[in-house]
């Protein structure tokens, strides 16, 4: 089966309205749309070579989306390369290779493919242990790649056994086996050792939050003998890691009980004393203030929201958000705790973050000194031109 659709059939051509030469030859691999001298009418995902605005001289291939604002998905750069199985299967495999490199048996779950991290634009795949999630990321990534070609390949290079695509939409998104039946229990894995499970229809992204398990591992190592206090804790991923280290309680914070179910699901498959976790379902903000009215601190406490800015014009709310939020998070953090804030915005940069910890430290009347600043882990590679898809940020911090 194949790996791309069109690979046959005749590329359009683009042409640039300004001088991008430079950028696209660095690596940024999106062109949008005011960016070209015309948009022709055609179906999305199909090939297209981009010219420069000056001579006509190919610059780049990739796929066109006529009615997205990324215009163009740039593939390669190499002149005349074909957008095939060939291209694709060596683009694949150079993934996997970097995967194999960063895991032992000891991490089952992990990202394998990362979109243009990878070479491989609009092409998101997350295993799990035998199983894999497929996201393609909108309507000309998926009339581009044959999802289920690449499921094929993938369980003939990895053994797996069930390839699921999951399609936009909210909790509980719709999920279309390529590969196996519908899943009819969540998916178990193991990281660093830890042993959870990925709800591949109901849960969050594909199942998991991946892109935080060297986060979870770094906050593991200020818990033992600690109290700890995990906001936005979801399936309780950082309280895990917390309880195997030692920390003398954690509570874990979410607006969602069945996710604090599995959360207490999770810690009690790991053997840890149900005694030494406590959940308490609430919204965050409202959870904060009250503790913070009733001055109740913790030694670590850990910030871990959901996006809050889906576009540029929602960054200003979003930052006032995130200041509210780390000025209660001090708020409660205990004389020379440790506060750790993530922001996982594309559109918030890691200096508007960091500024807006400052300033939330400031309003509650603390002083900081940053221990880390870290963003997405090395299965989450980053095309070094394209700093807007540096999406994670998370800061640990010790406070006075």
């Amino acid at each position: 089966m194949p790996l791309v659709r069109h690979a046959h059939e005749k590329p359009i051509r683009l042409q640039l309205r300004r001088d991008l030469v430079r950028s696209v030859k660095r690596g940024h691999a999106w062109i949008y749309a005011e960016a070209l001298r015309a948009t022709p009418k055609t179906q999305p995902g199909v090939p297209a070579i981009l010219l420069d605005n000056r001579g006509g001289r190919e610059i780049g291939r990739g796929y066109y989306d006529p009615g997205g604002s990324i215009a163009l998905r740039i593939c390669t750069t190499q002149r005349g390369e074909q957008l095939n199985d060939v291209w694709a299967a060596d683009r694949m495999l150079r993934a996997i290779a970097l995967r194999e490199t960063l895991f032992t048996g000891d991490t089952s779950a992990y990202r394998l493919f990362n979109g243009e991290g990878d070479g491989l634009p609009g092409l998101v795949c997350d295993r799990y242990a035998n199983a894999a999630v497929l996201q393609l990321d909108g309507e000309a990534a998926r009339r581009f790649w044959h999802a289920p070609g690449i499921a094929a390949w993938l369980a003939e290079k990895l053994a797996l056994n069930l390839v699921v695509e999951r399609l936009p939409g909210q909790p509980p998104k719709q999920v279309r086996p390529l590969l196996g039946s519908q899943p009819q229990a969540p998916i178990p894995f193991t990281e660093h050792g830890v042993r959870f499970m990925a709800d591949l229809i109901h849960g969050q992204k594909t199942g998991f939050y991946l892109d935080q398990r060297e986060n979870r591992l770094r906050m593991g190592a200020y818990a033992p003998g600690k109290t700890v206090l995990n906001v936005f804790g979801y399936t309780g991923g950082f309280s895990v890691y917390a309880g195997l280290a030692g920390a003398a309680h954690v509570t874990t914070v979410d607006s969602a009980q069945p996710a604090l179910e599995v959360a207490q699901a999770h810690w009690n498959m790991n053997g840890l004393p149900e005694e030494r976790h406590s959940t308490a379902c609430a919204d965050a903000f409202e959870f904060l203030k009250s503790a913070s009215e009733a001055a109740k601190t913790w030694q670590v406490v850990i910030l871990d929201p959901p996006s809050f800015a889906p576009n540029q014009a929602s960054v200003p709310k979003a930052l006032n958000a995130y200041q509210r939020l780390i000025a209660l998070g001090a708020s409660v953090t205990a004389e020379y705790g440790v506060l750790a804030a993530s922001s996982c915005s594309s559109h918030v940069s890691l200096d508007q973050f960091t500024r807006a910890c400052q300033e939330g430290i400031s309003i509650a009347r603390r002083q900081a000194n940053a221990l880390g600043i870290y963003t997405q882990p090395p299965d989450h590679p980053v095309p070094l031109a394209m700093p807007e898809f540096r999406y994670l940020k998370f800061i640990i911090m010790q406070l006075d």
